[in-house]
Order: C-alpha cells, then structure tokens, then sequence
C-alpha cells in the first residue's frame, strides 16, 4: 500500500505562510507530479511529506496512519534528492547497500535486494566501481536503488535530474517511468520542468504562490486550463493571451470582439459577460499563416529555426507579452517582416476577469 492524504497542509517561516492549506489524495501506485514556479512550495511540501520539515497545520496520513509526529525513518518513504550524496570512497555496491547496513539487514538480505535493484536499474555490471566512475545518469541511477531497497510505500523524488544534460534527463525520463511501471509502486516527484511533469504524470498538482491551482491528468491541464496561471504555465511555449471584449452569450458559447471581429467561443458564460473585458487564450501550436476564422497582422522580431518546428516571436502594440506562433519546420518566416497569421475560435480558451476559465462546451477537436 502507498496511498497519501494530505488535510489542510500549511507550514509556515515566521509569518510568512509558504504553504496554504493544502489538501490531496494520492493514490496507491499512482506517479504524482508537483510542478510550478520556484518559490511556489513544491519542495517544502515534498520535505513535509519525507518529515524533513514540520508542518504548521493540518495532518499527512499515509496508508491510514497520521504521521506527523513520526521520524523519516518510521513513515515508510524513500527520497531521492536533486544531488546524489554518493560516498565516493564506496563502490557502487556499498552505496545502494548503505540503508541496509545501518538497518543491520543480514548480509545475504542485503545482496539479494542490491543484486535484485542493480538489475532494474542496469547497473549490475557496475556494483564494483565508485562513483567517480560513472556518468551522471548512472550516479542518479545508484541513488534511486539506494531508495529501492528499503521497498518504501512511497517514492519521493526532489527534482532529481535537475543536474544533468538535457540528452541524460530524456533518458532518465524513460527509465524513471519504466521503473514506475515495473514497481508499481507509489511516486511523488517535485519539478519546475512542465516537460518532465507532462511525459511522466499520472496526474500533476500545478502549485502557484503555496496553493495548488489545478490537479489533473496532463492532457485535461493541457486542454482544460482552471485558469490563466495554468493555461500559461502548461504547454511550452506558453499560452498566449490577448484582450477581448464579450458581445452576447448564446446557447451555442460567448460571442467576443477580437480587433474588430467577431468570434463565436464555444464555452458556457452568462449574461454579466456580454460587454465585459475578457482574455482570449490561444496555443501557438493552434497558430498558422494565412487567413482564417480570425486574423492578425504581426511582425516577428525572433525566429528559432528547430528543424521539426519554426517558432516566432513578434511583439504586441501596448502589451508587455510577445505573441508566439509554432509552424512546421519545412515553413519558415524571416525575422522584422509583417506576416498574416490566424487561428480557429474552436481553439480558444476564453477567461474571465479574474482570471478563471469559462467551461468549454464538448471536446476540443
């Protein structure tokens, strides 16, 4: 078992409050992401969980048993840290045996679990070299069985490929999910990558300034945004955002004025919105050349030539953000050059003035 329940969690440092009554199930087996920005208290979660940090309110009860007021040791959970904390003087071996020798485990125990993680990991042809030996991904690797070992109900990952090379943190992705499949066992991982939460999650808990704005499986956060920090934050490049103005609301969705056009957006609203300041969302990659159902005249200042992908940059009259459009490779665009482009209303998220999203009205096509 490997369920966890999180009751009004708050923890604060002095009097500032980082995290603000935080409540969540997570379930037995279940690979949860905790993603946002730095600062927002992924990380001081993560800690309250493993018992690093002591929480200021509410209850952490795993598997039934409150266990706030338990050691680290006592809770049943195993974290893997941002750094790896491998004894260089020890081989490989001895470091993922470490927790075992200080159980006092019998040496035949601790051989069959090292011998039976160095499998998993592919590591059992390292288990006598140190860690100055091996590269990133395989220190990394040595630090997840040293965590394997003491078959924890819960996993507790802290950004942990946050030191290495975007090629290795690809990698390390891939292993880190077959590893959760084959285990089968509960996960939490902490990141800022929304990359890394969307390949990996079951279901992701987006936190914004110590509350948790949105838990849901990537794909719903993708195309169901709660509102503007989710939809900005999810997706890369982000979001873009521009102002419209509410016309009229139909059974068939909300009715704005885009720059002198008019677009029917298929969300439900009411009535207060006709003749309200709204903010219309549009993915980049919902973005082409050319006319369509509503168009814009811009003037891309930075074009990132990718191979798979063109992507451009063109700043807006009055605005701070900068309009972003992603087109197949094989189409291009040169920088300081006026440049149609348009989009589809059924592609558009529409929020209110404060922010949150209007339900959209069946599924996006």
């Amino acid at each position: 078992m490997g369920q966890l329940t999180l009751k009004n969690i708050v923890k604060r440092f002095g009097a500032i409050e980082v995290v603000k009554s935080v409540s969540l199930e997570v379930a037995d087996g279940e690979f949860m992401v905790f993603v946002g920005p730095s600062g927002c208290g992924k990380s001081t979660l993560l800690r309250m969980i493993a018992g690093l940090e002591h929480t200021s309110g509410g209850d952490i009860v795993i598997d039934g048993r409150r266990v706030n007021d338990l050691p680290p040791v006592k809770r049943g959970i195993a974290m893997v840290f941002q750094s790896y904390a491998l004894y260089p003087h020890m081989s490989v071996y001895e470091n993922i045996a470490f927790p075992l020798r200080v159980e006092r485990a019998p040496e035949a125990t601790i051989r069959e679990k090292v011998e039976a993680a160095a499998k998993i990991l592919h590591l059992d042809q390292r288990l006598e070299q140190k860690p100055g030996m091996l590269s990133g991904g395989q220190r990394q690797r040595v630090a997840i069985g040293r965590a394997i070992v003491r078959d924890p109900e819960i996993f507790l990952f802290d950004e942990p490929l946050s030191n290495l090379d975007a090629a290795l943190r690809a990698d390390m992705r891939i292993e880190l999910t077959r590893l959760h499949k084959q285990l089968g066992a509960t996960m939490i991982y902490v990141t800022h990558d929304q990359v890394e939460a969307m390949t990996m999650a079951d279901r992701i808990v987006v936190l914004n300034a110590g509350y948790i704005a949105q838990v849901g499986a990537p794909l719903e956060l993708y195309h169901k945004p709660r509102n503007t920090f989710v939809a900005g934050f999810i997706g890369n490049p982000r979001m873009n955002m521009l102002p419209v103005t509410g016309i009229e609301v139909t059974a068939a969705g909300v009715e704005v004025d885009f720059q002198g056009q008019r677009l029917l957006i298929p969300v439900a609203g009411h009535k207060a919105l006709a003749g309200a300041p709204l903010t219309l969302g549009i993915r980049p990659e919902h973005v082409g050349i050319g006319r369509g159902e509503a168009n814009m005249t811009i003037t891309p200042n930075v074009v990132e030539q990718l191979g798979a992908q063109t992507i451009g940059y063109a700043p807006l009259p009055g605005r701070e953000e900068t309009f972003c459009f992603v087109l197949p490779g094989s189409q291009s665009t040169a920088d300081d050059q006026p440049v149609e482009v348009s989009f589809r209303a059924a592609d558009c998220h529409l929020f209110d003035a404060e922010g949150q999203a209007l339900e959209r009205m069946g599924q996006f096509d």
